[in-house]
């Protein structure tokens, strides 16, 4: 078994670039921990690979979306099509991607099925309406989360040196909400934003179902609380990237997690297991309200601000430019001594 590369080792070689200490930011840190999470002084994420997962949610029948519910069909072939937004940042950073459908309430034609970047992990056809009943049985949501586990395998196996998740699923701010305001106390008036657009009506009925969930399905009993919420109100696709997460954090690969919805995968993920955090590179703070409290909750530090609330994995499509900059910094950038450069103090 290879030694632990130490946080000190991985300091050291950062500091000792032709630069002053630290005058590269949040771009060093991301390398140190590119470099752990790696274990190894030379960190590489040349292939990366995005996995969008996409799912129904049943509380789009109380309203909370701009969008009619069949959207999140539309968009799977869309990105089939390679005519999404995730799809061009992609192709302009040589990013693979791949669609795994978890439980799209639409019935796909044979260009979908057969599609070899499209995955049929189908859990059924859209979650339930958590307003009225669980959004998933147990079963179902650990058949979801086996899902992510699985792309995470077959990352390894292709050679994948990093994942990003994204999602697509129309009226899923309202599960992340829900999620964050069961798992992090946030209040729904604070958690619940406009997601697709909603109307100050909507906005309201969003916070008003946040609101009767919380008490709804208030736990009676002690199994983690975070699988509870999870499958209470989650959606298949926020099951999927917690998932993801978790079998990461196991195969030590790192993982871009995307916005406001990615986020709240990664809060369940955290919840169930500490270890989860130092694989996780968080790409960016969302302009969807309270993603920045929830990040702040969860004391991690995003890659970028640029007032983005798309989903899809749009976030980290981006935020992965960057940690491949810095592994090349860590990797490629000539020390004092090779550049026969002065440090400080020296003459």
């Amino acid at each position: 078994m290879m030694p632990m590369i130490t946080i000190e080792a991985a300091q050291n070689k950062i500091d000792n670039k032709t630069k002053p200490v630290g005058s590269l930011g949040l771009l060093e840190e991301t390398a140190i921990q590119l470099a752990l999470v790696q274990n190894t002084l030379q960190p590489c994420v040349a292939k990366k690979r995005m996995l969008v997962y996409a799912a129904s949610h049943g509380i789009a029948e109380e309203g909370v979306s701009a969008f009619p519910a069949a959207v999140t069909g539309q968009m799977v072939e869309n990105f089939l099509h390679g005519g999404a937004a995730i799809n061009i940042l992609c192709r302009h950073g040589g990013i693979e991607v791949h669609v795994i459908d978890v439980g799209v309430d639409a019935d796909f034609g044979s260009t979908v099925k057969f599609n070899p970047v499209f995955f049929d992990r189908r859990v059924r056809r859209g979650t339930r309406n958590f307003a009225k009943e669980a959004a998933m049985t147990e079963d179902e949501c650990q058949q979801a989360m086996d899902a992510g586990r699985e792309q995470v395998r077959l990352a390894r196996e292709n050679g994948v040196q990093m994942l990003g998740i994204g999602e697509m699923g129309i009226a899923n701010t309202t599960s992340a909400a829900a999620i964050y305001a069961a798992l992090l106390g946030i209040p729904p008036e604070k958690v619940a934003g406009r997601g697709t657009g909603v109307s100050d009506e909507g906005l309201q009925k969003k916070q008003q179902v946040i609101k009767n969930a919380l008490i709804s399905h208030h736990p009676t009993h002690t199994e983690p609380l975070a699988l509870y919420w999870l499958s209470a109100v989650g959606g298949f696709e926020i099951a999927a990237m917690a998932g993801t997460i978790l079998e990461a954090a196991h195969m030590r690969v790192p993982v871009v997690v995307d916005g406001f919805i990615a986020t709240a995968a990664a809060a369940v993920a955290m919840a169930l297991d500490e270890k989860v955090k130092p694989v996780c590179f968080f790409a960016h703070c969302s302009n969807e309200q309270a993603h920045a409290e929830a990040l702040e909750c969860l004391q991690a530090r995003p890659l970028l601000n640029l007032e983005m609330r798309l989903g899809e994995g749009t976030g980290a499509a981006l935020a992965m430019h960057l940690i491949d900059s810095a592994a090349k910094i860590m990797c490629d950038m000539a020390t004092f001594e090779s550049a026969g450069v002065s440090n400080q103090n020296q003459s």
